[in-house]
């Protein structure tokens, strides 16, 4: 059988993902075939596969650690959020329906099959699995059915390694009383714990770390130090979005919608040394700037009424008229439209919505979702590739001028009469540096010139170097069984 390790966390944001990231890579570089899997992820940032489905991004980036394309085995349930009460369930990479939360602890025992089915199939063809949690095994009110932590790890017998983050403060609370409250045979499989994020002289938590482990009997592991390139990696969470890029030049101001969806988008912006990237949060009008950019949505029509609640419309419409460029992102490039209908209710209640009209087309959400990697060129010539995740159709009037091509004649997206105002439905183009170069030019903007993807990769060496700097590979690897 092959071996397989669980990192779950004390509770959200500790690091999870990625840690998770740099062991594969570390454990990768042994030259082990190493393979991510998280039973159970919710997250509106997702990720096209291989196979043809979504999976969480973390999960994607955990791939890209071990060397592998990423499938929809790898993160076999994806919960995405469409309120703050329910949401779409993605089963092995498709929609298998909507649940409210009270519903979905019903549903749970019944997704245990998908869950092992996909486990066993990359246990077929990897040396080692690491799994990830998801929030805290804590949450003991969520234990009954659960396949998401201490269910999947004695379903399974895989052994726990518990993460605590000592940045936000409290960590030795965080372990010792996650300890206390876990079911006894739920503790067992817990074999140690990492405290992640420490900042400072590490000898000064000596006695913290013996103290740990002498109330909850479970062995420390290692005292992981604060990687600050880790800010520059896709984040899995939406809250991780709070706060701004300050850069001198080009402003570029994006409003965090309540279901933005796939914000990953931005990360290479942030990268951009002539660039200052705004993440405007509600409450807080759009400030003066070159660009303002509306990015995916979950729920595209529930989040343009709070675009419009929140006065952001009348923002835009000024930056409009003193001829501020203004670009759109699958949902927002939909908001950017005459009207969205959602006849069927697939985002939300059925009907008809008015868009911001600044470009002369009109959504249809219906059909089939499209799944698909992509690439070819934009309307000026600069190659991208990216992925399209959308349910919907949009057509009109500026759709004559398409902001990209495909190989075989295909178009996407729309540009109104002056250029002004562009959209497409096209994730991840950013991450294109030709395409990067050329959208930044727009804006009277100048790129760096960084390979942007290979800075990932840079990122993700250092990353394992870093931890292997700190934790016993061999000792995490004896664990795993």
């Amino acid at each position: 059988m092959t071996p397989a390790l669980m990192f779950q966390g004390t509770g959200s944001d500790v690091g999870k993902s990625l840690l998770v990231a740099g062991f594969c890579r570390a454990f990768a570089r042994k030259g082990l075939r190493v393979a991510p899997f998280k039973p159970q992820n919710m997250s509106n940032n997702a990720a096209v596969t291989a196979d043809g489905g979504e999976i969480g991004r973390a999960q994607a980036l955990q791939a890209r650690a071990c060397g592998l394309p990423p499938s929809v085995h790898m993160n076999p349930v994806l919960l995405k959020p469409q309120s703050e009460i329910g949401a779409q369930v993605i089963v092995q990479g498709t929609m298998a329906g909507e649940a409210r939360a009270r519903d979905y602890q019903d549903l749970k025992p019944k997704l245990a099959g998908a869950v092992a089915h996909s486990f066993n199939l990359l246990r077929e063809k990897a040396d080692l699995i690491l799994v990830e949690g998801a929030g805290s095994p804590a949450e003991v009110n969520l234990r009954k059915g659960d396949i998401a932590n201490m269910g999947f790890a004695r379903a399974h017998n895989v052994p726990v390694v518990l993460i605590g983050d000592i940045d936000r403060g409290g960590v030795i609370a965080q372990i010792v009383g996650t300890k206390n409250v876990l079911d006894p045979e739920d503790a067992a499989m817990v074999r140690g714990f990492l405290v992640n994020k420490f900042r400072g002289d590490p000898r000064l938590f000596d006695a913290g770390l013996t103290f740990m482990a002498e109330r909850t009997g479970w062995a420390s592991l290692g005292l992981i130090p604060f990687f600050p390139r880790a800010a520059q990696l896709p984040a899995e969470d939406a809250f991780a979005l709070g706060g701004s890029r300050q850069g001198a030049g080009k402003r570029i101001v994006v409003p965090l919608l309540p279901h933005i969806a796939n914000f990953d988008d931005f990360d290479p912006l942030k990268t951009e040394p002539g660039v200052e990237l705004v993440m405007v949060a509600p409450g807080q009008p759009l400030p003066l700037c070159d660009l303002v950019i509306l990015p995916g949505s979950k729920t595209t029509i529930a989040d343009l009424a709070f675009f419009r609640a929140q006065g952001w419309d009348i923002d835009l419409f000024a930056h409009a008229r003193r001829g501020g460029k203004i670009f759109g992102i699958c949902g927002g490039y939909q908001m950017l439209g005459e009207t969205i209908a959602d006849p069927l209710g697939l985002e939300g209640p059925p009907g008809v919505a008015s868009g911001l009209g600044l470009l002369a087309v009109e959504t249809e959400l219906a059909g089939t979702k499209t799944l698909a990697a992509c690439s070819g060129v934009s309307a000026g010539g600069a190659a991208f590739s990216g992925y399209e995740m959308h349910v919907g159709v949009t057509k009109g009037a500026d759709c004559a001028r398409p902001m990209l091509r495909f190989p075989g004649g295909r178009v996407d997206g729309a540009q109104n009469g002056s250029g002004a105002v562009r959209g497409a439905y096209v994730h991840g183009l950013f991450g294109s540096d030709p395409f990067r170069a050329e959208f930044l030019q727009w804006i009277g903007a100048e790129s760096a010139g960084r390979d942007y993807e290979a800075e990932i990769d840079r990122i993700l060496d250092e990353l394992a170097d870093h931890l292997a700097a700190q934790v016993d590979l061999d000792a995490l690897l004896a664990l795993a069984r």
